[in-house]
């Protein structure tokens, strides 16, 4: 008999939510918007509701239902609590709160490897025994995926990709605190950065300085366009980002790497600088890494946090 469990990517300003059937169909989204209100105090009860209200839509008998898997813009705790800046929790009781108001059993992890465990089983990843999933939009995220498990760490911050040291040099601060790290110069903000010191640096000619926002996808539009500096702003980008994949590699040794985000809708022209300056700091037996592009966008959390149910 199928059995079915909801699958909730929690973020900042909204709620995603979904149905599925243990097979890995979804059945059904929707979204609900985060109340950061009174230290996110209201989120589990809105959650709960709002899975309560679905589970009155369907026949299902009670009995069907596996439980709730929950993915956090921050950490998930042996106890279950959460903690996470941006909803202003420090140890809040999430699960228990989940499992108590809707009497299902409750997982939950970062959203960045519930992500990761998405694209493994349903995504990019599907048929791979492991993977590196590196996201790469206002900052870098990460999850790694080994034999079907995330590895979450001893203290919640495994996959934490976007802070490994890449430039020891750096004199400026990340928002961890640290110098130096992945996220200041593989992110789009770090896009937008290494572009802007590039063209401050040189009078060369560049459709850039006339663009009316200096971003990563003025970059690599132009990249697109065949723009000489765009094209050095993006060997410089994929450089740092290929340094910090195979830090990675180099320890974990994955069978695909995977990137997501908004940057890598830049795809073959991302790939293809990634994978070059790869193989030069990648350890000889990790070089052949295949590096491709995460496919569930932003269902990838979803699915993720329902997969968690079936570990």
């Amino acid at each position: 008999m199928a059995k079915y469990g909801f699958g909730v990517d929690l973020g900042g300003t909204t709620v995603k939510m979904s149905l599925f059937g243990t097979d890995g169909e979804l059945i059904e989204k929707w979204f609900i918007d985060t109340d950061t209100s009174n230290g996110g105090r209201n989120i589990p009860g809105d959650i709960a509701r709002s899975i309560l209200a679905d589970m009155k839509k369907y026949s299902f008998p009670a009995s069907d239902y596996i439980g709730i898997g929950i993915g956090v813009p921050g950490q998930v705790h042996a106890d279950g609590s959460a903690s996470a800046v941006n909803l202003g929790w420090d140890h809040t009781p999430l699960l228990s709160e989940l499992t108590a108001l809707t009497g299902l059993p409750a997982k939950g992890g970062n959203d960045a490897n519930m992500a990761a465990l998405g694209e493994y089983w349903m995504g990019g990843g599907k048929g791979y025994g492991s993977l590196v999933l590196v996201t790469l939009g206002t900052g870098v995220g990460g999850g790694i995926i080994v034999d079907g498990r995330c590895l979450d760490g001893a203290h919640g911050a495994g996959g934490e990709i976007g802070h490994i040291p890449v430039e020891p040099s750096e004199t400026r601060r990340c928002s961890c605190g640290s110098t130096g790290c992945l996220e200041q110069y593989a992110s789009a903000t770090g896009n937008a950065r290494i572009a802007a010191e590039l063209l401050a640096s040189t009078d060369r000619p560049s459709t850039l300085r006339s663009a009316p926002k200096l971003d990563a996808r003025a970059c690599w539009d132009a990249v697109a366009a065949g723009d000489g500096l765009a094209m050095e702003i993006a060997d410089i980008f994929c450089d740092y980002l290929a340094r910090g994949l195979a830090a990675v590699a180099n320890i974990v040794d994955p069978e695909i790497i995977l990137l997501g985000g908004g940057v890598s809708r830049a795809g073959d022209a991302l790939l293809d600088r990634v994978r070059r300056s790869f193989v030069k700091y990648a350890f000889p037996a990790c070089r052949s890494t295949p590096i491709g592009l995460a496919t569930l966008s932003n269902d990838a959390g979803i699915y993720g946090a329902f997969r968690s149910l079936l570990v």
